[in-house]
């Protein structure tokens, strides 16, 4: 397997594809959004990756400032633009309650989320899925995003809708916005 990864090694779906980049979910990079499995740019812990390579499939815990008053519902998004697509891979959606400025780890859980998370559709299916990148294509990282939307999503009528059905429905404002990047590699 190793093999096909170092073939498709320069092909990736590329950063400019990632949700954080959609004209309409632009907005002020005023979520403080970080982990305490790992840092910003760092390696995310085995345990948050796929049982296909190992790990527990384990949502890491997430923490945020609070969004600014006016928050309706908060979008969560996690990519990895390195998977060798013409377009990031998306590995978990889900829509937060704006009360909310922590999820402990497995709260992105499809069987059992945490309180206050509405689980949708992901390109694999729904609920986290960690990391199991191609052996030898080498570090992906893995974009989680946190988007403030001053308008509510209908969650009932996202539940069953692709990730980028969800991403065009944001049609009001972005209040606030936040990113962390982890990076795995087999």
């Amino acid at each position: 397997m190793a093999i096909i990864g170092r073939l498709l090694k320069n092909r990736r779906a590329g950063e400019e594809h990632v949700v954080w980049h959609r004209p309409n979910l632009q907005g002020p990079d005023t979520l403080d959004l970080h982990s305490e499995a790992f840092a910003d740019g760092a390696t995310m812990p085995t345990e948050h990756a796929g049982r296909r390579v190992g790990g527990r499939n384990l949502s890491p815990a997430l923490a945020w400032n609070l969004p600014p008053a006016g928050t309706a519902r908060l979008l969560f998004v996690m990519e990895d633009p390195d998977v060798p697509m013409s377009s990031p891979a998306v590995h978990t959606v889900a829509l937060i309650d704006p009360k909310l400025a922590a999820l402990p780890a497995g709260a992105l859980d499809a069987k059992t989320p945490g309180e206050g998370v509405q689980i949708l559709r992901s390109t694999f299916s729904s609920g986290y899925h960690g990391p199991e990148p191609i052996k030898g294509h080498g570090p992906h990282r893995y974009v989680f995003q946190l988007f403030a939307l001053g308008d509510p999503l209908d969650g009932a009528a996202l539940a069953k809708a692709r990730p980028r059905e969800v991403f065009t429905s944001v049609g009001g404002p972005v209040l606030a916005r936040g990113r962390l990047d982890g990076i795995y590699e087999r």
